[in-house]
């Protein structure tokens, strides 16, 4: 396939997983098929793909730093226990079937939706109530939620950055939109770090990816400004698509194999 045939498959769908990942994190279901679509060998559609959503997830990150929907201490804390997590998860993958997880994803994937669904019915869904919590017990759930996500994603990866967010609603109190800000800045630690690892082995085809990330510049910074303006109003049901896509593609791998 020639180059610009790739671009042509490639930039629409990573623009779509952008705007989505922007705002309920997963966009990676949409744009790491997109690549395989180019015919790129797996290695090339992962680093390709690292390479674009990483360039993108700096804007839409920047983004919600700049509007305040954030907060740093316990993102910071997330991310660093993420990417111990996921070192231990990826270790894991070497050793472990991914077939038990699996199953366990079609159990907690409608239990999460269920959770998005509830806090429908929350008048403070964009009120924050984590100045409620101890600090103490504040840095604690954020270091395992950044740990037991870390490690999910390097063991399994899909929808990380959509059970953040969840996490970060439903055990420390944030708002979605300042749960999404602190999603964006563990997604941008992790995304780096695996980049760093794709640029240096050489597997990324730049004369697509770099097209790409342009789209995908566009996209995060569409869907993070809607995110921010709209808040839980917006991001819940594309967070509840995030899902159903999710469960679609274990489901379809289950019985695939």
């Amino acid at each position: 396939m020639k180059v610009y045939q790739q671009i042509l498959i490639a930039c629409p769908l990573v623009f779509l997983a952008s705007f989505v990942d922007a705002v309920a994190g997963g966009g990676g279901l949409i744009s790491l098929p997109a690549y395989y679509l180019t015919g790129m060998t797996a290695h090339f559609a992962t680093g390709s793909n690292k390479f674009s959503s990483c360039i993108g997830t700096i804007f839409s990150t920047g983004r919600f730093l700049k509007s305040g929907s954030f907060h740093l201490r316990v993102a910071l804390v997330s991310a660093g226990f993420a990417l111990g997590g996921s070192y231990a998860g990826a270790r894991l993958a070497l050793v472990l079937d991914d077939h038990f997880l699996r199953v366990a994803m079609l159990v907690l994937l409608p239990l999460a939706a269920v959770v998005i669904l509830l806090s429908r019915k929350k008048d403070s869904a964009d009120i924050s109530t984590f100045d409620h919590i101890p600090t103490r017990r504040a840095m604690a759930l954020s270091a395992g939620i950044g740990l037991l996500l870390g490690v999910y994603d390097g063991f399994f990866g899909p929808g990380t950055g959509t059970f953040l967010i969840i996490a970060f609603t439903a055990f420390l109190g944030f708002d979605y939109k300042t749960a999404c800000g602190n999603t964006k800045v563990v997604n941008l630690a992790s995304n780096v770090a695996a980049l760093i690892t794709f640029v240096a082995a050489g597997t990324i085809q730049y004369s697509v990816a770099v097209p790409a990330a342009v789209c995908s510049i566009a996209g995060h910074w569409i869907g993070s400004g809607l995110a921010i303006k709209k808040g839980a109003r917006f991001i819940r049901p594309v967070m509840m698509f995030v899902l159903i896509l999710l469960f679609s593609k274990v489901a379809w791998d289950m019985l695939v194999k």
